[in-house]
């Protein structure tokens, strides 16, 4: 069974990180979706939201599981028995960051390989801090995520 690890932030999750899911989900019989609990920034939703959100924007992609995880990556997928790391690339100046990371994830863990797919070209330009900027000054992210993530980021800014 080969089993893949699709880590991010996912603050929000966007339809370019689905599109990414979904392209991902048909290439190994389990693709996980870890969203970082990453104690150095202070993100706009929740480790448990981000998840949430996440299971409901993945919920048609039958062999797709949603994780979270903290520490390091490698050692994540090592002991989690993933040897596949997926990561999406926008343009060329993520590819030196992304190959730098994959390099590294390697040398920590032999057996971790990464896989880099290419954005579809209609969601290249997004982000979540994209949307987070965009919606925190009241503006249409309509276009960026799904109907439930835009209520969600209109609820946080609202401060609901």
């Amino acid at each position: 069974m080969t089993r893949a690890l699709y880590p991010g932030s996912f603050d929000p999750v966007t339809y370019g990180h689905i599109d990414i899911i979904s392209r991902a989900s048909g290439f190994f019989d389990e693709l996980y979706v870890g969203v970082l609990n990453n104690k150095e920034k202070t993100p706009l939703f929740s480790v448990e939201e981000r998840v949430k959100m996440l299971e409901i924007a993945c919920k048609d992609f039958l062999n797709v599981k949603i994780v979270s995880y903290s520490g390091l990556l490698a050692e994540y997928a090592k002991q989690s028995g993933i040897n596949v790391i997926i990561r999406g690339l926008r343009a060329v100046t993520d590819f030196e960051y992304e190959l730098q990371m994959a390099q590294t994830n390697r040398k920590i863990s032999s057996s971790c390989d990464t896989v880099f797919l290419t954005t579809s070209l209609e969601y290249a330009y997004l982000s979540s801090s994209i949307v987070r900027e965009v919606a925190s000054y009241g503006g249409d992210v309509s276009n960026f995520v799904p109907d439930f993530v835009e209520k969600s980021i209109k609820a946080k800014y609202r401060g609901e």
